[in-house]
């Protein structure tokens, strides 16, 4: 309870996303949209005067719902099968993402009216054109499709087909691009932003009929539904929509021609890194500082004599070390927010969740360490009349620290690794921004390597400053 208090009060104050303007809460005066911002036409980043923004049609559509409502637009970017949570968890107010609303998606939320519909499309390498002119060639393919989305659906009847979901358009084409799959299903409009001397459409078509988006909105909250439906209405009487449509478009086409190699794409986003790399030492060096308590309290619950709490500190390590940190992040993130009502910005929930995983593996740690001083130290401690806190604060621990600071020294460079994880909510760390330079210049590996040779400089310098403290610590064993 202390460390949940301290990490709220420390980052209350802190932004949890700057580029993509993430929020935790919403409150009367703004209306948070969640979306997935690789959708281009209907969402996409786009550097615009200098400075990265969310664009799209769906963006437009939503700007138009928060002026009629008299509040302030906030945009959550995140992944699109994190949406729905996201809605239902109330850390958004309306989901915009070229969102089909299928039967089963009406069972968990509302939606609006439809605004907008598309076709399906077969997207190939152009070199396999004529290699699909119908459905049934693509029987016992490798496919690949929106995680969550309609195409996942229609590729899931296709028989012996070979899916892969992945939750970025980007990344599906990439898959296409590199031969891991043979085919994408996407929508039309979405389709147009990626055509290119490789990359062309089949003649095959699904068979389903023109797929409708529409705007998902929290079960229950009939006023914002009607407001939402008002405003559609509007444009559509005013076919401010189809523009919308056609201004998005024109937007993603204008994008550059040549593509600029890795020092060009490093120098002209160079602040993107630099935001994500503030974020990531955050995230990593708070989640050691809490880490380091929480290892220290479970390590000496572990060796207490008092059995309930040995029971204690060894059912944490073994729940925290036996579960992946993705699922501890996904129930700090929406599991509380879900069924407690407990919500935390993204922030909040990484640091949370590197320290609670951190805590376990330092708690090891710290426990080798203790055990490998010698035992008789602590009773002749005891025999000169220290008590026994006395004694492991003054005696056994200082030992301890610097005998376990090297495995120490690992985790914190683990955790820098392990921090990227936390992007997958919205946090702006340095992977994130990684995403967000691939969706804006379309290239699949330069953004990816930048990001790579960041977090090696990162943790090669961390490493040359733990080998000096470590060599100063032991100054003292030679003398």
């Amino acid at each position: 309870m202390m460390l949940l208090t301290f990490v709220v009060l420390l980052t209350a104050a802190v932004p949890s996303a700057l580029a993509s303007g993430t929020t935790g809460t919403s409150d009367s005066k703004k209306l948070v949209l969640g979306t997935s911002a690789d959708f281009a036409p209907y969402e996409f980043h786009k550097v615009i005067n200098g400075k990265d923004e969310i664009v799209g049609f769906d963006i437009a559509i939503a700007k138009e719902i928060a002026a009629d409502l008299g509040v302030e637009l906030v945009i959550e970017d995140m992944g699109f099968d994190g949406l729905l949570p996201a809605l239902q968890s109330g850390r958004v107010d309306i989901v915009i993402s070229g969102m089909t609303p299928t039967e089963d998606r009406k069972k968990s939320i509302d939606f609006s009216d439809t605004y907008y519909k598309s076709k399906q499309v077969i997207m190939v390498r152009n070199e396999d054109k004529d290699k699909y002119p119908t459905m049934a060639e693509l029987e016992n393919e490798k496919i690949g499709a929106q995680k969550g989305s309609i195409q996942e659906t229609i590729g899931q009847k296709i028989p012996g087909v070979k899916l892969t979901s992945l939750d970025k358009i980007s990344d599906i084409v990439l898959q296409l691009q590199t031969k891991r799959i043979n085919a994408a299903i996407v929508e039309d409009t979405v389709a147009a932003g990626y055509l290119d001397d490789m990359i062309g459409l089949a003649p095959a078509v699904p068979d389903e009929e023109q797929v409708a988006a529409a705007i998902g909105i929290r079960k229950g909250n009939t006023e914002l539904l009607n407001a939402v439906n008002g405003t559609l209405e509007r444009l559509k009487s005013e076919n401010k929509i189809d523009q919308m449509v056609t201004e998005a478009s024109q937007l993603m086409a204008d994008r550059e021609v040549e593509s600029p190699n890795i020092f060009e794409v490093f120098w002209q986003y160079k602040s993107f890194y630099a935001t994500g790399v503030g974020y990531t030492l955050l995230l990593s060096a708070l989640g050691v500082i809490f880490g380091v308590i929480i290892g220290l309290i479970i390590c000496l619950f572990r060796m207490h004599d008092t059995a309930i709490l040995r029971w204690i500190g060894t059912a944490y390590v073994e729940v925290i070390r036996g579960t992946p940190m993705l699922v501890q992040l996904m129930i700090i993130y929406y599991g509380l927010a879900l069924t407690f009502g407990i919500t935390f910005s993204p922030l909040q929930a990484g640091i949370l969740t590197l320290s609670i995983n951190s805590g376990a593996y330092l708690a090891e740690i710290f426990r080798a360490g203790i055990q490998g001083v010698d035992r008789g130290q602590l009773e002749a401690a005891r025999s000169l009349g220290m008590g026994r806190a006395a004694a492991m604060r003054f005696i056994i621990l200082p030992q301890a620290f610097k005998a376990v600071l090297p495995a120490i020294g690992n985790e914190f460079v683990t955790i820098i690794k392990e921090s990227s994880i936390i992007s997958v909510i919205g946090m702006v760390d340095i992977m994130y921004q990684a995403s967000v330079v691939k969706n804006i210049t379309y290239q699949g590996m330069n953004p990816f390597l930048i990001a790579a040779a960041i977090y090696f400089v990162l943790t090669f310098i961390l490493s040359k400053l733990l080998g000096r403290l470590e060599r100063k610590l032991s100054a003292s064993d030679r003398r």
